[in-house]
């Protein structure tokens, strides 16, 4: 029979990647973003290979998100996988110099959002004693970094969230991983310093990055082990990179 998954931020980076290789394996898809036209475009490009339905919203919006995956037809509404993917990070700069709005989209995004999708999910898991849910994380929920702060808390969240899942899940038979990637070349870099390109591609100068490819496939991989195998927490690095702060730049 196949599985039907949920995956949030489908319209860009490692979600887009992952609705790919999910396609690829036969897994059908319910895509969710903010970016409608982007949806459409990727449904109507998966659509040859799978089931595709797409749900527009925003994840710090909570009415919205329980509007929109309780309107789901019944046909969907047994989510085998759920890849909480949205996130963003904006701004880099010292505690004392942050802007508060920065910090607020960071939490409402990466925590809150996560939260509230989970819980319009899980009971369905929790009554079918079945489900796998990917928390998309970050080695800044590892280890925090210089003017991290709010983005390192907000992902810091994540990482206990995804334990906390775990052991209250653990009893229902459901499956949770984390995935903690390091450095990934996608709009991530562009979102963070609001669109300056020139900052943004010195994130990744003199290093060859992660590919949301990369990333997406680690996630496959830990969806498709054998029923009785949890991948239940993954650190994933470029081979230059040694933590959150050591990269070995060739420039």
């Amino acid at each position: 029979m196949k599985k039907i998954a949920l995956i949030t931020g489908a319209t860009s980076g490692i979600g887009k990647a992952t609705a790919e290789i999910f396609a690829q394996h036969q897994i059908d898809l319910i895509i969710c973003g903010r970016r409608k036209e982007r949806l459409d475009l990727l449904a109507s490009e998966l659509s040859s290979k799978v089931n595709v339905t797409t749900l527009c919203f925003d994840v710090r919006n909570k009415d919205h998100v329980f509007e929109q995956i309780s309107s789901l037809p019944e046909i969907w509404k047994n989510i085998d996988i759920l890849v909480n993917n949205a996130g963003n990070a904006h701004g880099l700069a010292p505690t004392d110099k942050a802007d508060l709005k920065d910090w607020e989209d960071m939490i409402d995004i990466n925590v809150k959002g996560l939260m509230y999708v989970s819980k319009a999910i899980i009971p369905q898991m929790v009554e079918r004693k079945t489900g796998h849910i990917i928390n998309l994380g970050s080695i800044a929920g590892k280890e925090v970094y210089p003017n991290g702060n709010a983005y390192c808390a907000s992902k810091y969240a994540v990482d206990a969230l995804n334990v906390g899942m775990r052991l209250d899940l653990v009893q229902h038979g459901i499956k949770v991983t984390a995935i903690n990637p390091g450095l990934v070349e996608t709009e991530f870099s562009l979102v963070r310093f609001k669109g300056d390109e020139e900052r943004a591609k010195n994130v990744y100068k003199g290093v060859t990055p992660l590919t949301a490819q990369d990333v997406a496939e680690v996630i496959y991989f830990a969806v498709s082990r054998p029923a009785h195998v949890n991948i239940a927490d993954v650190i994933l690095f470029p081979t230059a990179q040694a933590s959150s702060t050591i990269v070995n730049r060739i420039i």
